[in-house]
C-alpha cells in the first residue's frame, strides 16, 4: 500500500470512529410519532373588536416563540381554518404545564397604588430566569428605553408606597418601592420553584398574546404508537439495508464489498450528523434516511458501471478509474442538486414533519456524494494499490494493467 493511501483510509478511520462516538454518546431527538406528547386545539375568542387574521397570526407568533424558549424539539404549530390554532409537544405529557405555557394571554401590569396600570409588558426588553439575594428562583425583567422611563417614573413618584404586579388579571408580587429604580431593570420574586421561574420568563419573553384564546381540545398521544412505528421502521430499514448489501456483494464482487463498507461509513456518518445537530426523527425523517440510503448505493453502482466502460474501451485500469469517478460525478451530482432543490422546496413551504423529511433527506444526499466521490474513491484506489490483477479481474476486464 502506498503511503498516501495508506494516510488517506487513516483519515476515513478516524472521521468514522469519532462519528460513532457522537452517535453513541449523543441520544437522538424523537418526534410526536415516536415517542408520544401532547395535542392541543386552540381557538381564539371574541373580544369587544372582532377577530381580524392579523390578529391570529400575531398569537401564533407568540405561541412559537413560547414553544422555542421551552426548547422542545420539533413542535408543530400551524393554523387551522380562520381562528384556530393547532399545536403539538412531542416529549411533553403534562397537559396543565402545556396549557399553561401556550394558552396563557401574559399580559403583565404593573400599578400604581391607585389601580391605574403604568406599565405593561409591552415595553419588556427581555425576561431572563434569575435568583434574588436568597438564592431562590426569580424573574429578572429589562424594559426597553420607554418602558425604564415610565417605571422610574413609577418608583420615584410611589416611593414608600405598596404596589401590586399583575399577570392577566391576578396580582403575582405586592411590592413597597423602596427607591426609584432609573436603569429599567426590576426582579419578579415570590414563592417560585426553579420550573415555576422558568416558565413565567417564557412567558414574558415571548409576550402577551393578542387575543384571549380558549382550549377546544387538548388530549395525550401515547407512545405506544411510536414504539411499534419504530420497531417497524427498523425492521423494514434493516432487511432493505441487508439486501441492498448482499445485492452489491454479489454483482459487483470485490467492488461491491468495497462499496457496502463505504454506505456503512455513510449510515454512521448521517446519524452522527442528525444527533450533533440536535435534529428530531419522525416517521417521515426515517422515510427520508431510508431513501437516502439508496441514493448512496445508486451513486457507487454509477461510478463502477462508468469504470467498467472505461475499461472496455481500451484504458488501463487507474486512468479507467480516474475518468470513471470524473464521469460519474457529473451525473451523480446533476441527480442529487435536483432532489436538493426538491427538499428545499419541501422544507420551505411544508409543516414541521414535512421538515424534518426535507432536512433528513437533505444530509443524506450531501453525506451520500461525500462517500460516494471521497470515501469509495480511496478505497478502490488502496485496493488497487494492493493488488491492481484482482481489482480489474473483478471489473471483468482480466490482464488490464496497472
Amino acid at each position: 500500500m502506498r503511503r498516501g493511501s495508506a494516510w488517506r483510509v487513516g483519515i476515513i478511520l478516524v472521521i468514522t470512529v469519532v462519528a460513532g462516538i457522537l452517535l453513541t454518546q449523543t441520544p437522538m431527538n424523537l418526534g410526536l410519532d415516536l415517542q408520544g406528547g401532547v395535542h392541543v386545539v386552540l381557538e381564539a375568542q371574541d373580544t369587544d373588536s372582532p377577530i381580524t387574521d392579523e390578529g391570529v397570526r400575531r398569537a401564533l407568533a407568540v405561541i412559537e416563540r413560547r414553544i422555542n424558549a421551552l426548547g422542545v424539539a420539533e413542535p408543530i404549530v400551524q393554523r387551522q381554518g380562520s381562528r384556530r390554532i393547532i399545536v403539538e409537544l412531542p416529549g411533553v405529557h403534562d397537559q396543565k404545564q402545556a396549557i399553561d405555557t401556550i394558552g396563557r394571554t401574559a399580559l403583565l401590569e404593573f400599578k400604581d397604588p391607585f389601580g391605574n396600570t403604568v406599565l405593561t409588558g409591552a415595553y419588556l426588553e427581555s425576561a431572563q430566569l434569575g435568583a434574588d439575594r436568597f438564592g431562590r428562583p426569580s424573574v429578572d425583567l429589562e424594559f426597553n428605553r420607554e418602558g425604564a422611563r415610565l417605571f422610574g417614573q413609577l418608583t420615584t413618584q410611589f416611593q414608600g408606597q405598596l404596589t401590586n404586579i399583575m399577570l392577566d388579571g391576578e396580582v403575582l408580587q405586592r411590592v413597597t418601592i423602596q427607591e426609584p429604580i432609573l436603569e429599567g431593570k426590576a426582579q419578579i420574586t415570590g414563592s417560585f420553584t426553579h420550573e415555576e421561574a422558568r416558565h413565567l420568563a417564557v412567558l414574558l419573553q415571548g409576550g402577551s398574546l393578542p387575543v384571549p384564546m380558549e382550549v377546544m381540545e387538548i388530549r395525550n398521544v401515547g407512545p405506544s404508537l411510536g414504539r411499534d412505528s419504530i420497531d417497524r421502521s427498523t425492521k423494514a430499514g434493516a432487511i432493505g439495508i441487508m439486501l441492498v448489501l448482499l445485492y452489491m456483494l454479489f454483482y459487483y464482487k470485490l467492488p461491491g464489498l468495497i462499496a457496502d463498507v463505504a454506505l456503512g461509513i455513510y449510515v454512521i456518518l448521517v446519524l452522527a450528523i442528525l444527533a450533533g445537530i440536535n435534529a428530531t426523527l419522525t416517521l417521515p425523517g426515517i422515510a427520508g434516511f431510508i431513501l437516502s440510503i439508496g441514493m448512496a448505493v445508486d451513486a457507487n453502482v454509477i461510478i463502477f458501471e462508468r469504470i467498467k466502460e472505461e475499461l472496455n474501451n481500451g484504458k488501463r485500469l487507474r486512468p479507467a478509474i480516474e475518468a470513471g469517478f470524473a464521469r460519474a460525478f457529473r451525473t451523480i451530482l446533476d441527480a442529487n442538486i435536483t432532489t436538493l432543490i426538491t427538499a428545499g422546496v419541501l422544507f420551505y413551504f411544508g409543516t414541521s414533519v414535512v421538515r424534518g423529511f426535507a432536512v433528513t433527506l437533505s444530509i443524506g444526499i450531501l453525506a451520500s456524494m461525500f462517500t460516494a466521490i471521497v470515501i469509495t474513491r480511496i478505497l478502490v484506489t488502496t485496493v488497487v494499490d494492493i493488488n491492481p490483477e484482482k481489482m480489474a479481474r473483478y471489473f471483468a476486464m482480466k490482464g488490464v494493467s496497472r
